[in-house]
Formats: structure tokens, C-alpha cells, sequence
């Protein structure tokens, strides 16, 4: 079997990422050229002249004409922490390297913190994933699914009446030559004609080529000037319909990174930010090693999340 080019790929090693981020001071550096590649500017007069204080550990920049002072962290995910730099870069790294995610608890072991400040560390990273995430729509030949997170409580519902289940809709683009280029995988309050028609107008360009199961519900796509191309399954199994090869393969993808990787998490509450994740490392996955890098940019162009942000459940429509 000839070696897949793309699961094959080298990455980038822990020993060659350490190598430029391994101290405090080159994360400050790193940090500074990516929010002021041609040199600092003040935020409130633009001015150009300043000089540089510490306010305790932290680099602060202040403006020589109006004396405003901005953190090198201000108005990035990492304002207001007080870990060091280096904590958030390896986490940076570790999140962004690892194919299946990493949990909470993984990643304080890794990087020496306790469990909720990793916890935190995570799901602000997630939330830089889904927000640029949501930058993106899906285009051309679209393949799509119903799906759901979870599972049946003990004494409860079972089927798709459970009340422990999230639904979500997958879907996956494709190229010319009939592979994989992006999905989309989004939380939804039930697979109804107006749920799917909202997710089809945010997320897939006009024109595209959407092909269903047949589900009634994915007929609304037709609301956001997509052609809808529904393929009756009676019954067929997934390995029986290989014209939706890639969306399934997506889902098992999905399964096994979600069970292999994290033991629980709040599926009604979260859904969003992991399914984030999952589909910013799958949509970046043509090249690995520069993940790390793009993660940081979107770090540090992301606004600030605090806890309390954090911790507000998604709303989805």
C-alpha cells in the first residue's frame, strides 16, 4: 500500500520547537513581531515612539506622546494570565501537534499546571480553533449527515429522543478528484427544515452541490441558493454506500479521536468547541508543521476570554 504523504508528514519535533520558543524571552519576541511586525504603535494616538517598562514580569510598552501604556499581552487570549509564556506556547504545540486533540488532564501533566487552569488553558485555545473556524464556508460538491454527540442515560430515552444526545450536522467538501478538502462539523438545536436552512446560509457558499441521505430536512439548503442532490438509503449501511465514503470516514475519525482522547466532557454545554478543534487540525492537516505558528497568529488576533466567557454556554441558534 503506497504511504499516505499527508499521515506521513514530519510535523514539527518537540526539540526544533523548543529550540525557538523554549524561554520567556523568546516568546515575548515571537508575541511582539506577530502584533507588531512593523514595530510598535500605540493603540490610542498611533504613535510610533516609546520605550519598554516590566510591569512585574510582564513587558509593557509605553507610548512616548500620550504616555499610554500597553501590555504585550493586552487584548490577545493571553491577557491576564499569569503563567509564563512558555506555558502557553508548549500548550500551543502540544494542542495543535496531536492528530486525536488532548484532554484537560493530559495537558497538565505535560506542562505542570493544575487541572483548572489547564482546563481553562484548553478551552480558550478551542474557542481561538472555532473562531477561525467560523471564517470559513464550504464550497462546491458538499457531502452531509445528521449525527449526534452522545448517548443513552441509564433509565432514559434511547434512539435520537435521548435527552443525553447533541445533535450536529457534518459535512465535508470535496476536490475535483473526489477527496476530503474541509468539513464543517456544527451543533444544531434538531434537524429541522429552519435549523438546516439557518446552518446552510452561514456555512456553504451559494451554488454548491449538496448530497444528502435524503433526510427531509437537508431540502432547506435550496434557502441559501445550494442544489440539493438526495440519495435514498433504505436501509443501506455505511459501508454499503460508498458515495458518502468521505463523510462517514469522517464521523469514525471523529468517534475515535473523542473516545480515545477525552474520558467525559459537557456535550450540551462544550459541543461546539470540540467539534471546533477537531475540524481546525483536520482542515490544516496539509501542513502540520506550520500548525503551531497559525495557532499563535489566531492567539494572538483573538479577543480576550475570560473565564467567565468561557464558561457561558454556546448558543446555536
Amino acid at each position: 500500500m503506497a504511504m499516505n504523504r499527508i499521515q506521513f508528514q514530519p510535523g514539527l519535533s518537540m526539540p526544533e520547537f523548543l529550540k525557538d520558543y523554549g524561554t520567556e524571552t523568546q516568546c515575548e519576541q515571537a508575541l511582539e513581531a506577530l502584533r507588531w511586525p512593523e514595530g510598535f504603535r500605540c493603540p490610542r494616538c498611533a504613535g510610533a515612539a516609546h520605550y519598554v517598562v516590566r510591569d512585574g514580569v510582564r513587558k509593557v510598552f509605553q507610548c512616548a506622546a500620550c504616555r499610554h501604556q500597553a501590555s504585550l499581552i493586552a487584548g490577545t487570549i493571553f491577557q491576564g494570565t499569569k503563567l509564563p509564556l512558555t506555558i502557553w506556547f508548549l500548550a500551543i504545540y502540544l494542542i495543535s501537534q496531536a492528530k486525536t486533540g488532548l484532554s484537560a488532564l493530559a495537558l497538565k501533566r505535560q506542562v505542570g499546571v493544575s487541572y483548572p487552569t489547564a482546563w481553562l488553558i484548553h478551552h480558550k485555545l478551542m474557542q481561538v480553533m472555532g473562531d477561525r473556524e467560523s471564517r470559513y464556508v464550504l464550497a462546491g460538491n458538499v457531502q452531509v449527515d445528521d449525527a449526534y454527540l452522545g448517548g443513552e442515560r441509564s433509565g432514559g430515552k434511547v434512539g435520537r429522543g435521548s435527552e443525553n444526545k447533541v445533535p450536529f450536522i457534518a459535512a465535508v467538501s470535496l476536490t475535483e478528484e473526489g477527496h476530503p478538502l474541509r468539513v464543517r462539523l456544527t451543533q444544531v438545536p434538531g434537524f429541522t427544515l429552519k435549523a438546516v436552512a439557518i446552518w446552510a446560509k452561514t456555512h456553504l457558499a451559494p451554488n454548491s452541490a449538496v448530497f444528502s441521505d435524503g433526510l427531509a430536512c437537508f431540502g432547506a439548503v435550496t434557502e441559501a441558493g445550494c442544489r440539493h442532490h438526495p440519495t435514498v438509503m433504505a436501509g443501506r449501511k455505511p459501508k454499503d454506500a460508498p458515495e458518502f465514503k468521505w463523510i462517514n470516514t469522517i464521523l469514525g475519525n471523529l468517534k475515535t479521536s473523542l473516545s480515545g482522547c477525552y474520558h467525559a466532557f459537557d456535550f450540551h454545554k462544550y459541543a461546539a468547541r470540540y467539534l471546533a478543534a477537531f475540524c481546525y487540525r483536520f482542515n490544516r492537516r496539509f501542513d502540520l508543521r506550520s500548525l503551531p505558528e497559525r495557532l499563535l497568529v489566531a492567539a494572538v488576533t483573538t479577543t480576550p476570554q475570560p473565564l467567565r466567557i468561557i464558561r457561558i454556554a454556546d448558543v446555536h441558534c
